[in-house]
C-alpha cells in the first residue's frame, strides 16, 4: 500500500526540517564550511519509480565511509534499503549514492551514519509513481541570490503538504563578489557569502556552495523533498555559452579551466546525476525532460550593440540582421545530439500514452518585445548600461526583434525545431522556466498552430523589472508588454516567489505564489495567481 503525504505527522516534518541546524549557527558561512562532521544536512534527487539519489557532506581529516539507511517510518524501526558511500576529501567531503529496490510512489525517510556512529539529520524523499497516475505536483524555483534577501519562497514551500517534487531550473547561486549584484547598499545585512571575491577557481565555487547551503530554508527544502536541478548561467558566470561568458575576462584565467571547476563543484554539491541532461517518468501522467541549454552547445549570444556598431544607420543594420543572421538555422541552443534525445523523447512519451510532456529548462521560450512605452519608464538616474539597453531595445523592436537575445528569442531556428518536434509527436507540451526574475505565462505556437504553454517562475530573491522602473505600476508594465508581445497571456513584474504546477489527467494548473517580502525572514504569501491549460488545447484557458 502506498504511503500518502497526509499520513505523515506534520509535527514530525517540522522537526525533521529544523533538527540539526544548530551545526550551522557558526560565526559565518566560512566557519560552516570548515566545520567537521555532517555540516550541510542531507538532500535527495534523481527520483525514479524504484530508486533515488541521496546526498550529504561529511567533513573529516580523511575519507570517511558512511552507512545509508532508508525506512518507511521516521523511527527507522525497519530499514528497508541502504548501502555505503565514501565522503571523499577530493570531492569536498560530499557523498552521493543511488539506492535501488524501492517501491513506486512512496515516501521514505533516510539518514547517513558516520564511522563513529553519529548520524545526519533525517531526510525525507519519495519515488516517482508507476502506472496509472491521477495527480502530481511540482514546485518550480530559480534565481536565488542570497545577499538580496531571505529565501522565504523556499521556506513557504517546505511547510506545505502537497508537493511531490521540486524542480530548480537554475541560478541556484551567483558568482559575483561582495558589493557587485547586489551592491553594498542593496545587500541585506547578515546575508553574507564566501568567498568575498568573485568565484573563479574550484575552491571558490565550493566555498560559495557551502555558503548557500548553510541557509536553513534551503536546507529544509532539500531535506523534505527530492529535487531535480539544472544549472543556468550564474552557476558558471553571467551569460555563459559553450566558449565563454559575458562575466569572464582574460585576467581570470582560461575559460575552460573555470568551466570545469564550476561543473565539478555543481556535481559535488547538488543531488544530481553526473550527466548533463536527464528525463523522469511520472507514471502515465507526465514525462519530465531536463535539458541543458548553456554550456554543451549554445552558440554565443547576439549583442545588439555589436550589430549596430560602426558607421551606418543602426535601424537599417538591425533590419538586415533580422532578415539574415538572426534566423541562421545552424545556430544552436542545445546541439544536435541533445535535440535528438529530446525530440525522440517527445515521440516515445506520446506513443506510450503519457498525458503531458514537461520540459523543465532554463530560459524563456515565449517571445517578449520591448514596448514603445519603455522610453518613459527609466529615470535619468539609471546606469549607462540600462539606458543603452532601453535605446537599443526600442530600435530592435522597430526591426521586429525581441529584447532578450540570451533567451530562446535569440535562437529562433532552434526554438522552431523544438516546437515543431512537439507538434509532430502530438505532445501536450508544458515548458517550465526561470532566469528572468519575473513571472510569465505564454502560449507557444509554431507555424501558426498551438504548440504548448510556458510557465515561467519569478525569482526567489533576484530583482526584476520593478527594480529598474520605479514609479511605474506592475499593471502598466504588464499591459504594455502584453500589447507588444502577443504570446504573453499574463505576467507579474514586481514580486518574488515560486510556482506550483499541478498535473492532472485532463488539466495543468499553474499557481504563481508571491511572498510578502524578502527583506525580513517571513514566509507569508502576498498573493497567488492561478491559470489552467486543458489537455489537447496547448494553450492557457482564458481568464
Amino acid at each position: 500500500m502506498h504511503q500518502s503525504w497526509n499520513e505523515i505527522d506534520r509535527r514530525l516534518l517540522i522537526k525533521l526540517g529544523t533538527a540539526g541546524l544548530a551545526a550551522l549557527s557558526l560565526p559565518g558561512a566560512a566557519a560552516a564550511a570548515m566545520a567537521q562532521g555532517f555540516t550541510h544536512g542531507v538532500a535527495s534527487g534523481e527520483p525514479g519509480a524504484n530508486s533515488v539519489l541521496l546526498w550529504t557532506r561529511y567533513a573529516a581529516a580523511s575519507d570517511a565511509t558512511l552507512t545509508v539507511e532508508l525506512s518507511g517510518s521516521a523511527d527507522f524501526a525497519r530499514v528497508v534499503a541502504g548501502g555505503s558511500v565514501t565522503a571523499k576529501g577530493d570531492r569536498d567531503h560530499t557523498a552521493k549514492i543511488t539506492v535501488d529496490g524501492l517501491d513506486p510512489g512512496r515516501w521514505y525517510f533516510y539518514r547517513f551514519v558516520a564511522p563513529d556512529g553519529t548520524r545526519s539529520i533525517t531526510g525525507r524523499t519519495r519515488t516517482l509513481p508507476a502506472g496509472p497516475t491521477s495527480a502530481f505536483t511540482l514546485a518550480l524555483f530559480s534565481c536565488a541570490n542570497l545577499p538580496f534577501g531571505w529565501f522565504n519562497a523556499y521556506a513557504h514551500a517546505a511547510a506545505r503538504n502537497d508537493i511531490d517534487l521540486v524542480a530548480h531550473v537554475g541560478d541556484y547561486l551567483y558568482e559575483y563578489k561582495v558589493g557587485d549584484y547586489p551592491s553594498l547598499k542593496q545587500a541585506l545585512p547578515g546575508r553574507d557569502i564566501q568567498p568575498t571575491h568573485e568565484m573563479v577557481s574550484l575552491a571558490d565555487y565550493r566555498l560559495r556552495y557551502a555558503s548557500y547551503r548553510a541557509d536553513p530554508d534551503l536546507q529544509r527544502l532539500h531535506a523534505l523533498f527530492p529535487m531535480i536541478a539544472q544549472w543556468d548561467d550564474h552557476e558558471f558566470a553571467n551569460d555563459v555559452w559553450k566558449g565563454g561568458a559575458e562575466n569572464h575576462n582574460e585576467g581570470e584565467g582560461e575559460w575552460t579551466a573555470r568551466a570545469v571547476a564550476a561543473e565539478r563543484a555543481y556535481q559535488e554539491w547538488m543531488p544530481v546525476a553526473d550527466t548533463r541532461w536527464r528525463g523522469y517518468q511520472v507514471g502515465d501522467l507526465a514525462t519530465i525532460f531536463l535539458p541543458e541549454t548553456r554550456v554543451t552547445a549554445r552558440d554565443r549570444q547576439f549583442e545588439v550593440d555589436e550589430i549596430i556598431a560602426g558607421e551606418g544607420d543602426p535601424a537599417a543594420k538591425l533590419r538586415r540582421f533580422a532578415e539574415g543572421a538572426y534566423r541562421d538555422p545552424a545556430r544552436q541552443m542545445m546541439g544536435a545530439e541533445q535535440e535528438k534525445w529530446l525530440f525522440d523523447g517527445f515521440a516515445r512519451s506520446t506513443k506510450a500514452g503519457t498525458r503531458w510532456q514537461v520540459c523543465a529548462q532554463q530560459v524563456v521560450m515565449g517571445s517578449l518585445f520591448t514596448p514603445p512605452e519603455t522610453k518613459d519608464w527609466f529615470g535619468g538616474d539609471q546606469p549607462d548600461y540600462v539606458r543603452r539597453r532601453v535605446e537599443t531595445g526600442q530600435l530592435a523592436a522597430q526591426a521586429g526583434l525581441p529584447f532578450n537575445l540570451d533567451a530562446w528569442d535569440g535562437y529562433p531556428a532552434a526554438r522552431s525545431r523544438l516546437l515543431a518536434a512537439a507538434q509532430r509527436a502530438g505532445a501536450d507540451l508544458v515548458t517550465l522556466t526561470g532566469d528572468t526574475h519575473n513571472a510569465w505565462a505564454f502560449d507557444l505556437a509554431e507555424d501558426g498552430r498551438p504548440a504548448g504553454i510556458e510557465i515561467a517562475g519569478q525569482s526567489v530573491t533576484s530583482p526584476g523589472y520593478e527594480s529598474y522602473t520605479k514609479g511605474i505600476s506592475d499593471a502598466a508594465r504588464v499591459s504594455a508588454l502584453r500589447r507588444s508581445s502577443p504570446e504573453l497571456k499574463w505576467a507579474n513584474t514586481e514580486d518574488r516567489g515560486y510556482v506550483t504546477v499541478q498535473l492532472a489527467r485532463e488539466r495543468v494548473t499553474a499557481n504563481w505564489h508571491s511572498v510578502e517580502t524578502i527583506r525580513a525572514h517571513n514566509p507569508t504569501l502576498k498573493s497567488t495567481h492561478s491559470m489552467t491549460a486543458l489537455r489537447g488545447k496547448r494553450r492557457f484557458e482564458p481568464a
